[in-house]
């Protein structure tokens, strides 16, 4: 394991830092129990002369615990479910997805 992955998974493992979800692929279940980080930053779009603000909901996952995520794929936390949507977008390392996520 190299340091970058060894730093990862202690992030991942902090209480602080990480929350347990559970992964539903193709949004079904029996799930499996993952570590999700939670973000939800603010999103500016440009459209024609005006720029539209509105919230999102991400969650950065290891690469370990979810290899291959999909548009579809559901994700629980804190009983919410969400719905992976878009392409999933992997760190420089290749050891964290980051997935945008909407209400299911």
């Amino acid at each position: 394991m190299s340091a970058f992955a060894a730093a990862i998974a202690r992030i991942f493992a902090d209480p602080i830092m990480a929350v347990d979800a559970t992964w539903l692929p193709g949004g079904v279940p029996p799930g499996a129990t993952i570590r999700a980080i939670r973000k939800a930053p603010d999103h500016t779009t440009s459209f024609g002369g005006a720029r539209v603000w509105s919230e999102t909901v991400q969650v950065d996952v290891m690469v370990t615990e979810v290899p291959t995520p999909e548009p579809g794929d559901r994700v629980v936390i804190a009983g919410e479910m969400h719905e992976v949507q878009g392409e999933p977008m992997r760190d420089r390392e290749r050891l964290v997805w980051t997935l945008d996520l909407r209400p299911a």
